[in-house]
């Protein structure tokens, strides 16, 4: 079997009438992006709440933290993607259902939200051996200069825990960028879905996700070249 290579295809009009198939891509790693972002955002805030919990002397805060961790860690990220999508409004009060079910762009903000979450217990784990790797005299400082637990953990522990656990968090970010592809499954038309989009509707397979693969790589390296530069710019001068 010959297979037609045609790499012009980029710049035929799509059957959608909105533009190029490379348009279409384009459009595709625009919304990759935007949930992405949006759902780091979910990510670090939780993910710190969540692993600063997991590391007070409280026993009560470590249970909530660490159920938090072990059940959004060990579920599958697309089962839970579809208990987001399609059982969380089936259990909800039928008007509230109703609404979710019916709002614009719902698997946007669908997808949003269930990596958020899932994300975030994997932050949890970073940011909790970031706090306890560092050495016990900064907790007993900042409780000699008069702080609170809240203040400590602000002004103390956590700038420099984020400065020792910046390189993993660089990893669970790509992480969640590609893990936006799963977001596909209920209807968002994201890099993937595009370019699965692209090759049923040209049958031009290899230079759609030959495309997708560059696009993945391009945006993967820009991450990573911010990140470095994150790191050299927030680093204390005679600490690694």
């Amino acid at each position: 079997m010959n297979y037609n290579w045609n790499w012009s295809i980029f710049f035929d009009q799509s059957p959608e009438g909105t533009g190029t198939y490379a348009d279409m891509l384009l459009s595709g790693l625009y919304w990759t992006i935007v949930t992405a972002l949006c759902a780091w955002v979910i990510a670090f805030f939780l993910g710190s709440l969540i692993g600063v919990l997991r590391t007070l002397p409280n026993k009560t805060a470590n249970a909530i933290g660490t159920t938090y961790v072990e059940i959004f860690r060990n579920v599958p990220l697309l089962v839970q993607m579809f208990l987001w999508y399609f059982v969380l409004p089936e259990v909800l009060p039928k008007g509230l259902g109703d609404s979710i079910k019916q709002m614009p762009d719902a698997p946007f903000y669908t997808a949003v939200v269930c990596l958020g979450f899932f994300t975030a217990s994997r932050v949890a784990e970073q940011v909790r051996a970031g706090i306890q790797a560092l050495p016990r005299g900064q907790r007993m400082a900042g409780t000699a200069m008069g702080f609170t637990t809240g203040q400590t953990y602000r002004y103390v522990l956590l700038p420099n825990a984020y400065r020792i656990i910046l390189p993993p968090l660089t990893s669970e970010f790509l992480n969640n960028l590609k893990n936006t592809s799963v977001a596909l499954t209920i209807g968002l038309l994201e890099l993937t879905g595009r370019a699965r989009s692209m090759q049923e509707f040209s049958f031009q397979v290899f230079e759609a996700f030959t495309a997708a693969t560059i696009l993945y790589v391009a945006i993967n390296l820009v991450v990573v070249v911010c990140a470095g530069l994150l790191e050299r710019a927030v680093a204390i001068p005679g600490q690694r």
